[in-house]
């Protein structure tokens, strides 16, 4: 991995890794770190770039992980925007790892990633959340709804912040990808894959 020089506002300069001329493993993406400002995502070993949240997106996502953090289980845990790798391809193959604006995931996943380095894995997720920008609807609704499920991440939120807040709920089901029952405004209430209840005009 090759670096070049960054020469930041205040004039001071320091290094940064270079992605190499190919598309990047999983293992090679997590060597390049955050290549430029803002968030990256890795899609099929391309880097992808968009700039970073809005105060309003900062704080549904925050405000999702606070109202789940008393009702998860205590065998699960909700982190906030953490690399995802989808485990989509072998380890030698380009690679997909996502940025999850919230997931529910095992309270073991984030001990191995502190022992191992790493990535939280799909497997260790039981729950992503996504909340719309204005640039990520068709991504959040269609690729990542496609991705997630292929990885079997069994339960996708997607959250959209227009007023009245709303919160479609999608599991998986089979060959089929994941079904969800519709838009739910106001409360998010579900029995599985715990019993929650979200207020939804708190994320805005």
């Amino acid at each position: 991995m090759s670096a070049e020089p960054v020469r930041s506002a205040s004039g001071i300069f320091s290094t940064r890794p270079v992605p190499p001329p190919h598309p990047l493993t999983v293992a090679e993406y997590l060597d390049v770190g955050e290549a430029e400002p803002g968030r990256t995502e890795l899609a099929e070993g391309q880097l992808l770039m968009s700039s970073g949240p809005v105060p309003d997106h900062i704080h549904a996502g925050m405000e999702i992980a606070y109202q789940l953090r008393g009702q998860v289980p205590p065998e699960w845990e909700a982190l906030t925007e953490p690399d995802i790798d989808l485990q989509l391809a072998p380890p030698d193959a380009p690679g997909t790892v996502r940025r999850a604006d919230v997931v529910v995931v095992t309270r073991e996943a984030r001990r191995r990633v502190r022992a191992e380095r790493g990535f939280i894995r799909a497997s260790e997720v039981v729950v992503a959340v996504e909340v719309l920008s204005p640039g990520s609807v068709r991504t959040d609704h269609v690729v990542k709804r496609s991705e997630y499920a292929d990885a079997g991440i069994p339960h996708y939120w997607i959250v959209d912040l227009s007023e009245p807040v709303s919160l479609l709920a999608c599991h998986l089901a089979g060959e089929f990808g994941y079904a969800d029952g519709g838009v739910v405004t106001g409360t998010y209430s579900a029995t599985t894959p715990f019993p929650v209840a979200l207020d939804l005009d708190a994320l805005l």
